[in-house]
């Protein structure tokens, strides 16, 4: 369980491996975007490792800056702390990344009391379920290898917490939406972004020039994407992580 003194963290693996985190796959699944994501992937020369549903835990999150991928995408719900303030829901800059691992005061009760988990609610037919944020990503076990970090969850990139706390943790480059999005768009948007990067070798600022052109912004919320470092925007994948693992 993530809590206590830590360790020096591990030097993070030489790999080429890509990953695929579908925590919204028990409510909404969509076979065929995990299908196309893993064709452009597996092309560009990763390894695909796809982990959905019950796998997304509160340790998994722990875990996964040591796990040695180079390429994140995060097909997972996301949000901000919400607190109540004469009966008003008042929005927080606090980024949380939500786990499928149903919720329980009992347990991570350290990172709890921390405020570090929290509770969060998928849809209003749904259990509560833990939530980590950008201070428990920065405490994550080990540390990620200059990796690319897609974040297509809701808000993912509204405030800079959660950027911040990937680049902190080793990540090269972090890109994420300014607002609320909406499914069918996510998937539609993250589709031709890894495309644009690893099939056309598009930097990332033309990348995301060209799906924000071709798909527009999101339709209900206008939200747009957003990368960060300003500094690695006008570099390409195979520039940060090496030319492509296709190519002999």
């Amino acid at each position: 369980m993530p809590t206590g003194c830590g360790t020096e963290p591990t030097e993070p693996p030489i790999t080429n491996k890509a990953v695929i985190i579908d925590q919204l796959s028990i409510r909404n699944p969509n076979p065929e975007f995990i299908t196309k994501a893993t064709n452009i992937l597996e092309a560009y020369g990763f390894e695909v490792d796809v982990w959905s549903g019950t796998d997304i835990t509160v340790d998994f999150y722990y875990k996964l800056p040591s796990m040695g991928y180079r390429l994140v995408v995060l097909r997972s719900h996301s949000g901000l702390l919400v607190s109540l303030e004469n009966g008003q829901p008042v929005y927080l800059d606090t980024t949380y990344l939500f786990t499928t691992e149903n919720y329980s005061t009992g347990k991570y009760v350290g990172d709890q009391l921390a405020d570090r988990v929290s509770n969060a609610e998928m849809d209003a037919d749904s259990p509560l379920v833990f939530a980590v944020n950008s201070e428990f990503i920065k405490r994550a076990d080990g540390n990620f290898n200059k990796s690319i970090i897609l974040a297509m969850g809701c808000e993912s990139f509204k405030y800079d917490d959660m950027a911040a706390a990937f680049l902190e943790k080793g990540a090269s480059a972090y890109i994420g939406w300014s607002d609320t999005v909406t499914l069918q768009h996510v998937d539609d948007v993250t589709l031709d972004l890894l495309n644009n990067l690893c099939t056309k070798n598009m930097t990332f600022t033309q990348g995301i020039t060209s799906t924000m052109n071709k798909l527009g912004n999101d339709p209900y919320y206008n939200s747009h994407l957003k990368c960060a470092p300003s500094a690695s925007s006008n570099t390409t994948v195979a520039e940060l992580l090496g030319k492509p693992f296709n190519e002999k």
